[in-house]
């Protein structure tokens, strides 16, 4: 059975809280918080950009799974922030790790679920027999016009996942996606900043995609909510996640532990990923876990995981969420654009 060996998580300790970005645009913060579910959000430091978090995380995924880096065969970094408009951001990563040279390595984008897509990729490689691990990642320095709703919520980080046949702490039981053209947030090319269809992104977009591919999932799976001790929806917000679990009769308990929005907003293509790591983190073997991602454009990507015994023997090499999740230092509106590169005419430095 195809699953996941290792994975790995990193979330710049820089954050912003809501107030902050409030007080600038004299918005009221409560109702922000109250609206969006969040609090504050991570932002990469002046030297991070989505290569050096993939890095970071995929360190963190070999170390965790404990292979050679030299036995991963396919390297795919999904993001809708590469760093460049035109060279990897997966080559970088597997030189990094001393995996060089792999047999395949891409970025991939699709919004915020490119880094599931990329897990599905790996999965191909790997059941083809073609390789013997694959990296899947999915990362972003999430971007947000200043004055703008996403402002509040778009944040950095990223998680990595090491896929193969042997050694699995969870198995992939199968998947299941659900995609239509339906443009519900965009980015032109040489464009700084995302636009967005407003209430348009919640339905038809979000929800109707998140939830048909749960769906499909359980239907294709022959499970139930009743099935899943942990569920992961891709979080642009709390809120959304939350409703979604209700259309679909899912207690909002069972998303307890892959809730992470509130504390380090949407990372993007990390999202989805980094609130399974978060889920993994805790999990027991013989747990059953829902993971459905969400991308603009439109499309989900939904995992029925199965987690083995093999999670308790590695548990002592993770580095956990939560390291990173507490590990933080705040900064004003000023050094936050700063941070973001958001001040025309700065340099780099």
């Amino acid at each position: 059975m195809v699953g996941i060996v290792g994975y790995g998580v990193y979330v710049p300790r820089f954050r912003i809280k809501v107030e902050e970005i409030a007080r600038v645009w004299n918005r009221n913060p409560n109702a922000i918080k109250s609206g969006l579910g969040i609090s504050e959000k991570s932002l990469p430091g002046t030297d991070e950009d989505t290569a050096t978090i993939s890095v970071e995380a995929a360190r963190n995924a070999v170390r965790h799974a404990g292979v050679n880096p030299v036995d991963i065969g396919a390297v795919f970094v999904g993001s809708e922030s590469h760093p460049y408009a035109v060279k990897p951001t997966s080559t970088i990563v597997a030189e990094a790790i001393e995996a060089t040279p792999v047999m395949t390595a891409a970025d991939t984008e699709f919004a915020c679920k490119a880094g599931t897509a990329a897990i599905q990729m790996c999965m191909g490689l790997v059941g083809a027999n073609m390789i013997k691990y694959g990296l899947a990642i999915g990362a972003d320095t999430a971007q947000g016009r200043p004055g703008d709703a996403l402002e509040y919520t778009a944040g950095a980080g990223g998680a990595a996942f090491i896929i193969g046949k042997g050694d699995v702490i969870a198995e992939i039981e199968d998947t299941f996606s659900f995609t239509t053209d339906t443009p519900d947030f965009w980015r032109r090319d040489l464009e700084h900043f995302p636009q967005h269809g407003s209430k348009f992104t919640g339905e038809p977009a979000y929800f109707r995609h998140l939830t048909e591919a749960a769906k499909g999932m359980m239907e294709k799976s022959k499970t139930t909510p009743n099935d899943f001790d942990h569920v992961v929806f891709h979080q642009p917000n709390e809120k959304f996640p939350l409703r979604a679990a209700k259309i679909l009769n899912i207690p909002a308990e069972k998303l307890k532990h892959s809730l992470v929005v509130s504390r380090i907003g949407n990372t993007y293509s990390g999202a989805s990923m980094v609130g399974l790591a978060s889920v993994l983190d805790v999990a027991k073997a013989g747990q059953k876990i829902l993971v459905v991602s969400y991308g603009s454009g439109a499309g989900s990507d939904a995992f029925v995981i199965k987690v083995t015994p093999k999670i308790e023997e590695k548990r002592n090499r993770i580095v956990p969420f939560e390291y990173y999740a507490k590990n933080k230092e705040y900064v004003d509106y000023a050094v936050y654009l700063k941070h973001r590169k958001t001040i025309v005419g700065m340099t780099s430095g």
